[in-house]
């Protein structure tokens, strides 16, 4: 066979398969999203716990400062309401 004919049924071939795994992508991607809805309350709670140790610092000891340390607080609560939101809106869009 030539190259072009080759080409040609390697694509027919390949686009096959993909449309028969396509009709039960649904209920797959459903699982999965109540799967990430159910855990990322968790995780964006270590996620805070985490941060919040990490900033502690700046709040006791001998070199504490307010100011940072509520800077650096806000900051990163800024930004995870910023992934919250975002994720959010994604779970919204797709489901």
């Amino acid at each position: 066979m030539n190259k072009p004919l080759k080409t040609l049924f390697l694509l027919l071939m390949t686009t096959g398969s993909t449309f028969a795994q396509i009709g039960g992508i649904e209920d797959s991607v459903n699982d999965v999203s109540d799967t990430i809805r159910t855990i990322f309350p968790i995780i964006l709670g270590v996620i805070f716990l985490i941060g919040f140790l990490f900033n502690a610092g700046h709040f006791f000891g001998e070199n504490s400062d307010l100011k940072k340390g509520i800077t650096r607080v806000l900051v990163f609560v800024l930004i995870a309401g910023a992934v919250v939101g975002i994720f959010t809106y994604l779970i919204g869009i797709v489901v």
